[in-house]
């Protein structure tokens, strides 16, 4: 089939007709006005001929009158990939050669810059594409632009926005000329710009029903013409917003603060990842005393705080306790919320009984015995505490008397029910002890000390386990002997090939890996493989290492450094701040040395923690091995893309879940090529910080928060997947985040500039520790900042500037 009526076409011939003519074909059979039209198939393209009897026939029978001519891609106004503007439209053509001339420069534009740059963004297959292209009666409007069933800036869902100019809608989809803007949200308004408040009714009434027959916010493209018809040209999903939160059931508005960034990983969570952190996060909590619902927006983890901010005794100190873990992007939507009038503290509290009082006492007793043993006596709480993670790592190991996946399946459950309360103990409080002891003396020494000493006393920290990593990965590289060549021109992924298959000379990988394997980026979810499994990474931070000429440069001799000077910062500053405030000097002195004895352990409660994670995911790994053999999953880590009660399903009664599968791991796609995720979210869809003042900074400059002292000039290296990083020494590292697993890399980078993150959270300590400066929470610097630019990092004042 080679051209067909629009009044013929359903939604489900998108490939044969694209996306855009399936949108318009749907629009028709729901009643819609669409000027009238046909197109030309896919088919037609796939065989490279222009039907050009066909098409004038078509064309005639339209009354050969000027048409409109616009693309139409079987990739095209999908779910996650609008190709907004990538392919050409031509408007007012007259006359048979004249349109056969445009189709072909439609179908020419599929292979423009523009076009094959985003399909390669969005991992689209160029061979698999077609192009189709529709042709329809022209309408010249008074008006036209374009209409969203949602505020495409701030996410809210409450409210529509409109653009429009006059005369040819081209020139707002264009940005070619100024428009006038909309925002539909249900206040009435007088006849301003180029619309009336009828036309805006209008156009809100035609939203509303688009909106409720495709289920998802629309973009649609509209024209107005000189009898005063609406006439809709396109309608097809808003691809930015983010998901929005599910209903929860209780009071609106609602709150929810994304966690995944205190861990460093903004990508989406595997189904079986997001309900074993839910569980852990929670459980967590309840250990702190704190009931928060953990809900999964997107894949990704986020808290609902709507309670905590309603809560007369919570609220007043909601924002300070922010500071440690979740940082300034996070405190200052949470102040914005709680200035809100519709998060005003509530009458009788959030509701708390006596058991959780109860048990809330009983946690604040252990947790104030936890600290004060941990202060008096650091030595001693590190011994225990590493005491304690050996023990787990021993017991999380299986043992060899399992043989069915339903036996695996129990063992899983049953971890799931054990109290591990004692370990949990001896790891939490000294944590914690070591983050009070290095946050509190910001206060106490106000008036005496700016942030960036009290970060230079914080730097080269004991007892962090990441570090001592990163330098194990260090002293391998440095006894590769004859065998640097190889590791340098052979790509991490074929190094990495070759290691699990014992082809790879012995260079000291396996041992490291014995150490460390069980780690990785985004490692606390169990779907994710652990560098054991890919040491692609481990490869290509090797590489990087490789190319440290200079010994002074040497993460060892840095990480010393960084050491040496915190000692002598501290001396400086303890000596000073005791002259001028004694008592505050002693206690911040005390505290600052229990920081340099613990605060170093704070990667320990994790690194832990991944050890009974590696294990589950190997069982797991095993039950969907038999789960495919049995012909229910394609490949065993489909696994991960079920909840336990889909495994238990699956086990027990043979329920085959390949279809929820593929469609999850399309939905994971999709969403691991999101670039930025909200830090807060309202129930209504609203991103917190779009609608918080801009901040004010200088041309050039990108405005963030200090997180490690220090000043450095370089080239940026904007790097989104470490596995295939390549960092030259002196590079400034420019990341959406950090986590662990990314931490390799700062061994040779120059500095370090991230979008998220808080001071302590695992980047920015990392960074302190090595003595490179760092800047986090800047806004988009992973599209502000482009790799080779020069830019200066400023950690203690917390900008970067752009040359």
């Amino acid at each position: 089939m080679s051209v067909i009526a629009l009044s013929e076409v359903t939604a489900e011939m998108v490939d044969l007709v694209g996306g855009k003519a399936a949108g318009l074909g749907e629009l028709i059979r729901r009643g819609e006005r669409v000027p009238e039209g046909f197109c030309v198939t896919a088919e037609a393209h796939r065989r490279g001929v222009v039907p050009a009897a066909e098409i004038i026939a078509a064309y005639e029978r339209l009354g050969a009158g000027p048409v409109a001519v616009r693309s139409s891609a079987t990739a095209e106004d999908l779910p996650d990939a609008s190709f907004a503007g990538q392919q050409d439209t031509v408007l007012n053509v007259t006359g048979g050669a004249e349109l056969i001339a445009a189709i072909g420069r439609c179908w020419e534009s599929l292979h423009s810059d523009r076009a094959t740059a985003y399909r390669e963004a969005r991992h689209i297959e160029h061979r698999e594409v077609r192009m189709a292209v529709i042709v329809q009666r022209m309408v010249t409007p008074t008006a036209a632009g374009v209409l969203f069933t949602a505020n495409p800036l701030t996410g809210c869902r409450d409210e529509m926005a409109v653009d429009a100019a006059p005369g040819l809608g081209t020139t707002v989809v264009d940005g070619a000329t100024a428009v006038d803007h909309y925002v539909l949200d249900g206040v009435a308004r007088d006849d301003t710009g180029c619309l009336t408040a009828a036309h805006l009714e209008r156009l809100r009434a035609t939203g509303e029903r688009l909106q409720d027959h495709f289920g998802c916010p629309q973009d649609v493209e509209w024209a107005i013409a000189a009898d005063d018809v609406l006439w809709l040209l396109q309608s097809r999903p808003i691809t930015s917003l983010f998901p929005l939160p599910p209903a929860t059931g209780k009071p609106l508005p609602r709150v929810f603060l994304e966690f995944g960034h205190v861990q460093g990983m903004l990508q989406p969570v595997t189904p079986m990842g997001m309900a074993t952190l839910r569980a852990q996060i929670t459980a967590m909590l309840a250990a702190l005393g704190v009931r928060v619902e953990i809900v999964d927006i997107g894949g990704r983890l986020y808290g609902d705080l709507t309670d905590l901010a309603r809560s007369r005794s919570s609220r007043r100190r909601l924002v300070k306790l922010m500071a440690v873990d979740f940082g300034p992007r996070a405190q200052a939507v949470m102040q914005h919320v709680l200035a809100d009038p519709r998060f005003a503290p509530t009458s009788g509290g959030t509701g708390r009984g006596a058991g959780q009082g109860a048990a809330s006492l009983r946690t604040a007793g252990r947790a104030v015995v936890g600290i004060v043993r941990a202060l008096a006596r650091p030595d001693a709480a590190r011994i225990r505490m590493f005491e304690a993670i050996e023990q787990l790592r021993v017991r999380s190991v299986a043992t060899d008397d399992l043989r069915t996946a339903a036996d695996r399946l129990r063992l899983l459950e049953a971890r799931d029910d054990r109290d591990d309360r004692d370990d949990s103990d001896a790891i939490m409080w000294p944590i914690v002890a070591g983050m009070l002891a290095a946050a509190m003396p910001a206060t106490l020494l106000k008036g005496v000390a700016d942030p960036g000493e009290i970060h230079a006393v914080l730097g080269g920290m004991p007892h962090n386990v990441t570090i001592e990593m990163d330098l194990a990965l260090w002293r391998l590289a440095q006894g590769v002997g004859e065998h640097r060549r190889l590791l340098l021109d052979t790509p991490p992924d074929e190094l990495a090939a070759r290691h699990l298959a014992a082809t790879l000379p012995d260079i000291g990988m396996a041992d490291f890996l014995n150490a460390y394997g069980h780690r990785g980026v985004a490692e606390v979810d169990v779907g994710v493989p652990r560098w054991a499994e890919d040491p692609t990474p481990v490869f290509a931070a090797l590489a990087n290492y490789l190319r440290v000429t200079d010994p002074g440069q040497g993460p060892d001799q840095r990480f010393h450094r960084a050491a040496a000077a915190a000692e002598t910062a501290l001396g400086e500053l303890v000596t000073r701040t005791r002259r001028r405030r004694p008592v505050r000097g002693r206690v911040a002195g005390f505290l600052l040395r229990r920081a340099r004895s613990l605060a170093g352990l704070r990667e320990a409660g994790k690194f832990a923690g991944l050890y009974p994670l590696r294990e589950r995911r190997r069982q797991l790994l095993l039950i969907g091995a038999d789960l495919t053999g049995a012909g229910l999953l394609e490949q065993p880590d489909d696994i991960m893309f079920l909840t336990l009660d889909e495994v238990r399903a699956a086990v027990h009664q043979d329920v085959d879940h390949r279809g929820a599968v593929a469609s999850r791991r399309a939905v994971h796609r999709r969403e691991l090529r999101r670039r930025s995720v909200p830090v807060a979210l309202l129930s209504d869809g609203t991103d917190v910080e779009t609608v918080l003042p801009a901040a004010s900074a200088l041309d050039g400059t990108l405005v963030g928060v200090g997180a490690s002292a220090g000043r450095v000039t370089g080239p940026a290296r904007v790097v989104r997947d470490p596995a295939t990083a390549h960092v030259e020494p002196g590079d400034v590292l420019v990341a959406a985040t950090t986590d662990p697993g990314w931490t390799p890399l700062f061994l040779t980078a120059a500095a370090l500039v991230t979008e998220t993150g808080a001071i302590m959270a695992h980047g920015p300590t990392v960074a302190r520790e090595y003595g490179i400066p760092a800047v986090i929470c800047v806004p988009d610097a992973t599209r502000t900042i482009s790799t080779g630019r020069l830019v200066t990092v400023d950690g203690g004042a917390g900008v970067v500037t752009v040359h």
